[in-house]
Order: C-alpha cells, then structure tokens, then sequence
C-alpha cells in the first residue's frame, strides 16, 4: 500500500472554482469556505508556476541524468496511458515541478469513536467528499486536532499527487510532481493512471464510487503496463512490494470487518470501547508477525500502521471496497478500457441509489471472476 496516495478532487485543486464563485459563497458556505478555497487557489497556482514542459527538462543539460530517466519514462507511461487504455489526451502529467517538499497537500480525515463512517466536507460543484486537503502541513495538523478536540478521531497525512478532474487543463493540465516521480515504475504507472481516471469519470458526492473505480482502473491498468512494457527487473521489483501490500490490506481489512461488527452490535460503549482495543491491538501483531515471518523486516508500512484509526480506516474502505465490483464490470465489458470507461460514466450519471444498486448487482460477477 502507499499510505498517503489519495486523489484530491476538485474542492482543493480547483482553483477556478475560486476565482468564479469567489464571495457568493459567504451566502451558502460560510466565508471560512471562501477563505479556505483561496488558500487552495493561490496553493495550486503556485504549483502550476513551479512547472515547465517535460521536453524543457529533458533539453536541458542543468537536469540530472536520473530525473531525466524517469521524465522519459513517465512520458512512455502517459503515452500508454492514452492510446493503450483510453484514458484522456490532454496536457496533464506533460510538465514536471519540482515543488521542493515531500508531498503536494495534506489530507484530513475524521470519523466517530464508534464508527467508521467518514465526516464528509461539502463545496459548491463538487459536492461532498470524505477529505479535506491543504496545501500547507500546519494548517492540516492543525485541523486534524481541532477536530480530535471535538471527540473526531482525526487524522493528517501528506499526499503526493492529486487530481483537478481535468479543470486545470486550460492552464496546462495537472503535472507531475517531485513528490511521486522517483517511485518505482510499477507504482510511478499506477499513479498516473488513477489520476487520469478522474478525469474520465466523476459522481459527485460519492467518494467511493470515485476512488474505488480509480483504484480499479490503476489496477488493471498496472497489470498491463508491467505484462507488456516493464523490464523483468521492474516486474521483480513490484512484486515483491505488492505481495506485502495486498497481505497489508487483508490484516487492516479483517480489523475493519471486525470493528464493524462491534460497531453495529449489541452492548453498551464501554464494552464497545474494549472490543475496539482489542480489534487494534491484533491487527497491529498481525502486521508485526508478517514483518518478522514474510516480509523479512520491511518498515515501510510502520508510520502508516501507528496512525490507524476508525478515519483512516474508512479511508481505506473508499479506495477498496467496490473494486472487485468495477473489476467484474471491466471483465463484463470485454475487458475493453473504452467500453469500461463508458459504463462507468453512465452509472457515475445516475442518483445515488440507483448506482449502488448497479454495483450490487455486479457482486456475483466479482465472486465468479475470483473463483479459481
């Protein structure tokens, strides 16, 4: 898992969103919200002035022989990304910035003491999303504890790359960034194709129709990249990170079952409470066993684990929870990204519960298609 990567949809990067509505929204939002899409204006200007055509940097002979190996690259990869799975053709991901600090925003999350359910964030044309994301850390931190003051459990997290939903083209597309580009090419791919992908397709509201399709397509997506275009070296790599990501994810998706149940049940808090420590503490051994029996050591996923909690566990159900549904859609389509993509956008159109009800549908079709 990359425990930080989430999309950051319109409502931060969006800075015509800004500029267009600018004080109306004292009227409707509140002025902090005017205040706050400001600062993500000016935040996401400031990236946008950072960057220069990926050509520029490859021209130039200031630019370090490695950044020039991984510009060409990400360049085969947003090619591939267009012609191969039929994400957009635009200016996005054709610039690079160096923005000199290690991620692009930070996000906060929050959820109840006895719940996973995620506080949600409403703006205007967006809608309502699960985050809230700023382009300065102390701000982020911030936030997250005045929150943790009110009895959220919250949490702050950088985030490397996100997604204007195609809004910035007119003023060079979403570039790529310090913050992502020296990551193995697996990952680098994944990336990419999962931003693009919210350019494709958008449910306003739903953030788990959004990120669960992104991740799918990011999934299926990789695949074909590291099958047809890595080197054996590249393929090796990922996989070995892979392996420990998806047991990750199957340790932190039992304690999400679990918490759940206890959750919805019987009994009162305090018994609650202690079901809740209980559910944490096992989870954590899982992944220390892991660490001592199959993954020969790795930290890299310690600071995420430390930082587990009922938020950034809901967080983690938004990514994953309807994948296998648009996996069983891909399939479905003929595997056809163009005919995916298409379906996708036709249920991302329809009210709510109606698209729950077309990804519910699709579950028997996710069951069959992991059967062996």
């Amino acid at each position: 898992m990359r425990p930080g990567r989430w999309l950051m949809a319109g409502a931060l990067g969006s800075l015509g969103l800004a500029l267009l509505l600018g004080g109306t929204l004292c009227l409707s939002s509140g002025c902090s919200s005017v205040g706050y899409l400001a600062r993500s204006a000016q935040g996401h200007l400031s990236l946008l002035g950072a960057a220069r055509p990926v050509d520029q940097w490859l021209a130039d002979e200031a630019t370090p022989a490695p950044l020039k190996e991984r510009l060409a690259l990400s360049q085969r990869i947003r090619d591939y990304a267009s012609q191969e799975l039929s994400l957009p053709d635009n200016r996005s991901y054709r610039a690079y910035a160096d923005i000199g600090r290690p991620a692009a925003v930070w996000n906060v999350v929050a959820a109840p003491e006895l719940s996973l359910t995620l506080k949600t964030w409403c703006f205007p044309v967006v809608g309502c999303v699960s985050y809230r994301g700023h382009f300065e850390q102390d701000r982020a931190e911030a936030e997250a504890a005045a929150l943790r003051a009110e009895g959220w459990e919250a949490s702050a997290y950088a985030v490397p790359a996100y997604s204007t939903l195609g809004w910035s083209e007119w003023v060079g597309g979403d570039p790529l960034l310090s913050s992502f580009i020296q990551w193995p090419e697996g990952e680098l791919a994944r990336l990419i194709f999962h931003e693009l992908s919210h350019q494709v397709a958008y449910a306003e509201g739903d953030t788990v129709f959004n990120e669960s399709y992104a991740t799918a397509v990011e999934r299926l997506g990789g695949e074909r990249w590291l099958a047809t275009r890595a080197s054996e070296a590249a393929r090796a790599q990922y996989a070995a990170f892979d392996q420990r990501r998806r047991e990750l994810r199957e340790i932190t998706l039992a304690a999400r079952q679990r918490l759940q149940a206890v959750y919805a049940g019987p009994g009162p808090d305090e018994d609650k409470r202690r079901a809740k420590a209980e559910a944490m503490a096992a989870m954590r051994e899982a992944v220390e066993q892991a660490k001592r029996e199959r993954w020969g050591g790795y930290a890299g996923f310690d600071a995420y684990v430390a930082r587990l909690n009922n938020a950034t566990l809901g967080v983690q159900g938004a990514y994953l929870d309807r994948v296998p549904a648009f996996e069983a859609l891909f399939e479905r389509e003929g595997r056809s990204f163009a005919r995916f993509h298409a379906a996708v956008r036709r249920l991302a159109a329809l009210p709510h519960a109606e698209r729950d009800a077309a990804l519910d549908a699709l579950a028997p079709l996710a069951s069959r298609a992991a059967s062996p």
